[in-house]
């Protein structure tokens, strides 16, 4: 037996991957990583009573090319004496039907092929062609991406199909290079086809392939393969015991949720966000775990919170519409008073000179009266609003600053603003005044501005 024979034998049996007399369906596409993995598992196949089949799924995307793959695979299950079966589907239409990648597109067809196949011959697993240079493009895209623990431990050398847990993905491979894979398919004369596309840069993966990874081997680390490989499986093996605990913490729920290690709390609203089928992206579950009791939008009328347990609750709740409502004022240099919206308005006017400073006190604001102008309008906030704070150098949508300024959704929609004779915001109910109506040396009049309202329940 020779080397590479003997070290996925091993691995095999060392991992548990396949048991005696199983059956396997085998992934061909006819590149050199699955030939080679058809030409290895025939060749331990006798050994371990294995009954193996040939499945090939035909992208369409390469024309006369895709054909020859299909073509080659065929003969080479034909010359070995072992059942064949392809498939095909027009991979670029479903991409654009279902608004995926190409790549993610034929993953999701090439998976749900292999899945009917196995369920069709009653077979357990289906064994993959992944292998060590794999995991090492898929550990740098998922890095570029921001993936967690999970994420970046990469491909397991046994997992559930995506499509049916019942059935087990094997990868065999996984601790093999491309290059030691090159010199069996020499050794053995093991015929495979290239495939062109996977020069183009065109795809992320091929860039991180073609682009990044010599630059790295060249400029800083020659033995990345082995480097990252370790890493990959330090950072699995942590991740594992993480995800554990959390299952452990969500059977008992002990200690409280506040006392977990940050690790575990990220994990269990992770598995509780996957439960409810949400995405457990990362600003989501920080959000989540930094606060209990507060709502976080994850959809149209859709709103997830975590309560002071630690346990994630889905809710559906009726979106807040902007109010159109709106009172127009003349101030016209003469004290007055108003009532909107449940807040009542008092305002007056003063000089500056010879006049006492008044003492600040809630309810009440100082502007430049010849600034805010005569005519004003009482409303709510509407789409588009713009606010310059005092203090601050330019404006802002008035959303953003809301959110800075951490207000719930539902009580933006209750404060009144008030906008000057110009359209400009001067003031926010509860909020700081505008800039550009604040008191200066050169203000001549003061517009003494008074408002009161029952507390604003936050909905």
């Amino acid at each position: 037996m020779t080397g590479l024979l003997q070290r996925v034998a091993e691995e095999i049996r060392n991992r548990r991957l396949l048991k005696r007399g199983r059956k396997i369906l085998v992934a061909v596409s006819g590149g050199l990583d699955s030939m080679v993995l058809l030409h290895t598992l025939d060749a331990l196949a006798p050994k371990n009573r294995w009954k193996i089949a040939v499945a090939h799924f035909n992208h369409r995307l390469r024309g006369r090319s895709s054909d020859a793959d299909e073509k080659l695979v065929r003969q080479t299950a034909g010359a070995m004496k072992l059942p064949f079966v392809a498939g095909s589907a027009n991979v670029t239409a479903f991409a654009a039907k279902s608004k995926l990648s190409v790549e993610m597109a034929a993953r999701k067809l090439r998976h749900e092929f292999f899945a009917r196949v196995a369920r069709e011959r009653q077979m357990d697993e289906v064994a993959l062609a992944h292998h060590a240079d794999d995991q090492v493009e898929l550990f740098f895209l998922r890095l570029l991406r921001g993936a967690g623990g999970e994420g970046m431990a990469g491909m397991k050398w046994r997992s559930p199909s995506p499509l049916d847990p019942k059935i087990a993905l094997v990868r065999p491979l996984l601790d093999l290079t491309r290059a030691e894979l090159a010199a069996f398919a020499r050794e053995h004369q093991v015929r495979f086809r290239h495939d062109a596309t996977n020069f183009s840069l065109d795809a992320p993966r091929n860039r991180v392939r073609n682009e990044l990874l010599p630059l790295l081997r060249k400029k800083y680390q020659p033995g990345l393969a082995k480097t990252v490989l370790r890493l990959m499986d330090i950072v699995g093996a942590e991740s594992e015991f993480a995800g554990a605990a959390a299952r452990q913490w969500l059977a008992r729920r002990k200690p409280v949720f506040a006392k977990l290690p940050v690790a575990i709390q990220r994990r269990v609203l992770q598995w509780q966000l996957a439960g409810l089928g949400v995405p457990s992206e990362f600003e989501l579950i920080e959000n989540l775990r930094k606060s209990s009791g507060s709502l976080v939008n994850v959809g149209p009328a859709l709103f997830i919170s975590r309560d002071a347990e630690g346990l994630v609750k889905l809710r559906t709740r009726q979106p807040v519409e902007f109010k159109a409502n709106e009172l127009k004022v003349h101030l016209a240099g003469m004290p007055g008073q108003a009532d909107f919206a449940g807040v009542r308005f008092r305002w007056d006017f003063a000089g500056v000179k010879n006049r006492p400073r008044l003492n600040k006190r809630t309810g009440r604001e100082l502007f430049d009266a010849d600034a805010v102008g005569g005519h004003i309008t009482l409303r709510h906030w509407r789409p588009g609003d713009r606010f310059q704070p005092i203090g601050m150098k330019s404006a802002l949508k008035l959303q953003d600053w809301f959110v800075n300024q951490g207000i719930p959704r539902a009580r933006r929609h209750q404060l009144v603003v008030a906008a000057a004779e110009t359209g400009g915001i001067f003031w926010v109910e509860d909020l700081r005044i505008g800039g550009h109506f604040k008191l200066t040396p050169q203000t001549k009049c003061r517009l003494i501005w008074h408002w009161h309202r029952a507390e604003i329940k936050n909905g």
